[in-house]
């Protein structure tokens, strides 16, 4: 493997996340060729970057090499054949250029590195270089003729291999289709079945613990299935029990053993290079990739994030910890803002599933996915699990929304009154609710929305069938900023959430103090039904839950 660096590419923080880590795992089939030109688009990058980057390689447990002139290719061809000859870590070349070399007035400056050298130069570059200064693009005879016989190599080279590969094939037959699974990034048939279900339990679990029993299902039946977390396996319940860990035999620990053929991934605390890492594992290929941290350290790795979501690639995010609910750690730890953040990034599914069964339908309709990323919202605190003999089926997890508990007048071909919905842990206050609405005679369907962009992919017929059109007394609930809700609500809608950071103290005290709870949610549909009743075009309603205490910082 080669990767082709520059200053600015080691000046950032990931670079050295993800160098660490590849030391540690003595990645000897990895070789960096930085270009050490010491230019960014501020020029000169002595006012930015002083460190000798070579000795901080060393520290990481790299093989270094220095070639002092670029243009000396004997020089370059020797350390490439030295770093590909060393085996048992990665190795970096720091390669000292002039950027732009030879232009007479434009090497070695920031403008070099920002802009084209334009017209002008290039025709001065060219005659010191000794081409016609006239010739816009000229290559002569002899190379093109050099160029042409990479055809005839590359066909040899080809024809060699699926000899070797066919052979294999035919003696291997059991990996050979394993292979070609892996390869289409298609599942086996029947691996749903394996996953495991809940009887109902009003004491709950917590979704992050129904992810690890996923997690340990699915190893049996996906070898290609591997991942880990940012140095929080216990809290993640990534790590899977009896699974070896991906580490060289000379860093196996006494809780962590393992070998080149491990499928426990140790990230460190290092999100962004997490992210980063898994989105290389994707693009490589055959495997499915999944990492986990705190939903609230989704930030360090957003930018990883971002361009899974561009590039299409099935990696999985296992956050959890994804709300309020995780108490005395307090309001750096307890996201508010994520769930829109993420929901806001084009081609990511992000999915906060309501109880353990839904997570079971979660991971397996993720997996099923395999042209973009997806998040799974996990919570710390227990969730009950929902009796599904008188609630919708956790198969419409795979929809984005579902309904959860019909109003009491739908078994007779009635219409709800109000429509509450929720994700997550809140949906357990969304069912409390609708048991008060219903005791007062008011017909309350509950909506589960664990992924809002599943939804979005579901005909006219289906959304209107869960959020029937003339029901127009709606409420959401859900631990965050409301951002993203008022288009499910609509303009007599109501929405229960919050607006403010949260604070430490027990998860059952903050939903208490911070309003969400069923009573808010009643009062939020005895509202939302009246501006309903009043006519469209009623001014919509305010966000509830904002109480509670003052301020993050105040009295706890």
């Amino acid at each position: 493997m080669w990767a082709f660096a520059s200053d600015g590419d080691l000046e950032e923080g990931v670079s050295g996340e993800a160098s660490s880590l590849a030391g540690t795992q003595e990645l000897g089939n990895l070789v960096l060729v930085y270009d050490d030109n010491r230019i960014s688009i501020e020029d000169d990058t002595t006012v930015a970057f002083t460190e000798d980057v070579g000795k901080r390689y060393e520290a990481y447990g790299w093989h270094v090499q220095h070639v002092d002139d670029g243009e000396d290719l004997a020089a370059v061809d020797a350390a490439f054949a030295a770093a590909k000859a060393e085996t048992s870590r990665p190795s970096i070349i720091v390669l000292r250029t002039i950027i732009a070399w030879p232009a007479p007035n434009k090497q070695n400056t920031g403008a070099a590195h920002g802009s084209a050298l334009g017209d002008d130069e290039v025709k001065a570059t060219k005659e010191i270089l000794g081409f016609d200064p006239e010739q816009t693009f000229e290559v002569a005879p002899e190379v093109i003729e050099h160029a042409r016989t990479a055809v005839d190599r590359g066909q040899e080279a080809h024809a060699a291999w699926q000899e070797d590969f066919d052979a294999w094939q035919q003696s291997n037959p059991d990996r050979a289709a394993l292979l070609e699974r892996m390869t289409t990034r298609s599942l086996p048939e029947g691996f749903a079945q394996k996953l495991p279900s809940w009887d109902a339990d009003r004491k709950g679990v917590a979704t992050r613990k129904a992810s690890g029993e996923v997690l340990a299902a699915l190893f049996p039946e996906l070898p290609e299935l591997w991942g880990g977390s940012a140095d929080l396996a216990e809290s993640n319940n990534t790590a899977v029990k009896g699974e070896p860990s991906f580490v060289p035999a000379s860093r196996q620990t006494k809780m962590w053993s393992g070998g080149p053929y491990g499928r426990i991934l140790h990230f460190g605390v290092r999100e962004h290079a997490m992210g980063a890492i898994m989105n290389g594992i994707a693009l490589h290929g055959g495997t499915r990739v999944y990492g986990g941290t705190f939903l609230t350290f989704s930030d360090y790795m957003r930018g990883a994030v971002r361009l899974a979501a561009l590039m299409q690639l099935p990696v999985t995010y296992v956050w959890t910890h994804d709300s309020i609910g995780l108490g005395e750690d307090g309001p750096t730890h307890q996201p508010i803002e994520h769930f829109a953040a993420l929901r806001a990034i084009p081609g990511l599914d992000v999915v906060r599933p309501a109880d353990a069964n839904e997570v079971a339908v979660a991971w397996r309709t993720v997996l099923e996915n395999n042209d973009r990323p997806a998040g799974l919202l996990l919570s710390r605190q227990n969730l009950p699990v929902f009796d599904r003999g008188d609630a919708g089926s956790a198969e419409g997890v795979a929809r984005g929304a579902y309904v959860l508990a019909p109003a009491s007048n739908e078994a007779s071909g009635g219409t709800p009154e109000v429509i509450l919905m929720g994700t997550g842990s809140e949906v357990q206050i969304a069912m409390a609710a609708r048991d008060r609405l219903e005791a007062d005679g008011i017909p309350t369907r509950v909506v589960s929305v664990p992924c809002v962009e599943w939804f979005a992919e579901q005909d006219d017929a289906y959304k209107n069938e869960v959020f029937p059109p003339t029901v127009r007394a709606r409420v959401s609930v859900e631990a965050g900023v409301p951002m993203g809700w008022r288009e499910f609500v609509g303009d007599a809608g109501r929405i229960v959430g919050l607006t403010h950071y949260g604070a430490s103290a027990p998860y059952t005290v903050l939903y208490e103090k911070f309003g969400l709870t069923d009573e808010a949610v009643v009062a939020a549909a005895r509202e939302s039904i009246e501006a309903a009743a009043s006519g469209p075009g009623v001014p919509a309603g305010p966000v509830r839950a904002t109480g509670g205490l003052p301020h993050p910082t105040g009295d706890r």
